[in-house]
């Protein structure tokens, strides 16, 4: 077991900065400057412009939910990238957080940290694709091309299943991080100033509460959804040349969100309240405005899923030995491509099933982001580098923030299934009365 010690901040063990036999293979490896953007685009998007309803379900209280969900987010990306530095059963850098897991608690750590994994994966491109479709589907509403959310949906799958099939790894996916990060920056310039300006109209119809209770554990679910990207971490490091400056590179990124998060949420709250919408465009007059938000936001969605889908997809193209060694260039491309295919065609035909956006995401933040995000990261590190070997404020944080995990995890879940349980009932009640009609 390795004693936390003699681990630095980056996640290398400092006994081995001279003997890289440790680490992955570097040789295609990018800057850390790709590693950044990648962060970001991943994040910042779908969840951000649902941070303005978790204050209207929690109240301003959760703004601080939003400041300690930074701060353990962080926390936990870099103690992550030690536990892959720091394996018990094996002298090489782990692949991936199911492998930290794995090597943690055996085989059933390994699979229960992949089912949480797969909430995420796969979770987010199903909610990329719901966003997606009903974001496209009101851009074209009173043209021809209004032809519903769910073939609005079957089109995106299209378009993303394009860089998908055809990229192999985290490093080509750094160029296109970089157009959907300024795609998401400039929609948070639109929609703070859009909503200083629709201020005066609604000033006297909108209310605030200070804190919500009962709303925290679903407020709390959607903004660990803002930041929980822990699945893709292990691949996104391995992309780097210079695996040293992870700290800094997560904990920048992890700050620019942030920072692009409060700037949203206390503005769509402010001037909303209770009746702001997710996504926080849609709360904004029609216009100009607000149609770039809507194209912006689908480039920045539709170039985050491939990330997603991605690190599903080398986790799983690794265990199957999908290699071109093993079935030469022709048949690891038909093999990889087949299976690819396959994962899109499942995330469509549930985005095309389900499309209740907000509960949907409640639930996907608290079964995948808060156990992957809070929970996992806490205990597979003090299985790995030691328990006793901590010092006492470290622990005394480590445990808040298994708190916070399990709170968000329990009550979350809970809340979320209520809702989407209300949200078919009322469908199928106005359907029944529509045709009785």
């Amino acid at each position: 077991m390795a004693d936390s010690s003699i681990l630095t901040v980056s996640g290398f063990p400092e006994k081995d900065r001279a003997d890289n036999d440790i680490d992955c293979d570097r040789s295609n490896a990018g800057s850390s400057f790709y590693a950044y953007w990648n962060i970001v685009c991943a994040i910042c998007g779908i969840g951000m412009l649902g941070l303005p309803q978790a204050l209207s379900r929690g109240g301003w209280g959760a703004v601080a939910l939003i400041i300690a969900t930074w701060w353990m987010a962080t926390y936990c990306s870099i103690i992550l990238i030690r536990c892959l530095y720091s394996p018990r059963h094996q002298e090489s850098r782990l692949t991936s957080f199911t492998a930290v897991a794995e090597d943690a608690f055996g085989k059933i750590g390994g699979y229960l940290l992949f089912f949480f994994q797969l909430w995420i994966v796969l979770g987010a491109p199903i909610l990329i694709f719901v966003l997606c479709g009903s974001s496209m589907n009101e851009l074209c509403r009173g043209t021809s091309a209004e032809i519903g959310q769910v073939p609005w949906v079957i089109v995106f799958c299209a378009l993303v299943s394009i860089p998908y099939i055809f990229f192999k790894s985290m490093k080509d996916m750094g160029w296109t991080s970089v157009f959907g990060t300024l795609a998401i920056i400039v929609i948070t310039i639109i929609c703070v100033v859009m909503a200083g300006i629709d201020s005066p109209r609604v000033a006297n119809t909108v209310t605030h509460n200070n804190i919500v209770w009962g709303g925290f554990p679903v407020a709390l679910s959607t903004i660990a959804l803002s930041f929980g990207a822990n699945v893709l971490y292990p691949n996104i490091e391995a992309s780097m040349k210079r695996p040293r400056d992870w700290s800094y590179t997560v904990s920048g990124a992890l700050a620019t969100c942030t920072l692009l998060y409060i700037m949203v949420a206390v503005a769509g709250y402010y001037v909303y309240g209770d009746t702001v919408l997710n996504p926080m465009y849609y709360s904004i007059p029609d216009g100009v405005s607000k149609s770039l938000c809507i194209i912006l936001m689908i480039i920045n969605i539709t170039v985050s899923a491939p990330i997603f889908l991605m690190s599903f997809t080398l986790e799983c193209e690794e265990k199957m030995n999908v290699t071109v060694e093993r079935w030469g260039r022709i048949g690891e491309f038909i093999l990889r491509a087949s299976f690819r295919i396959s994962t899109i065609l499942f995330c469509g035909v549930i985005a095309c099933v389900v499309p209740y956006l907000d509960n949907l995401m409640a639930l996907f933040g608290a079964l995948g982001f808060c156990t992957t995000t809070f929970i996992f990261p806490i205990i597979c590190y003090w299985r790995l580098t030691g328990f006793r070997n901590k010092p006492i404020y470290e622990l005394v944080w480590n445990f808040f923030i298994l708190f916070y995990g399990v709170v968000g995890l329990v009550f979350g879940s809970w809340f979320a299934v209520q809702d989407l349980i209300q949200a078919f009932q009322a469908d199928t009640e106005s359907a029944a009365s529509t045709s009785m009609a």
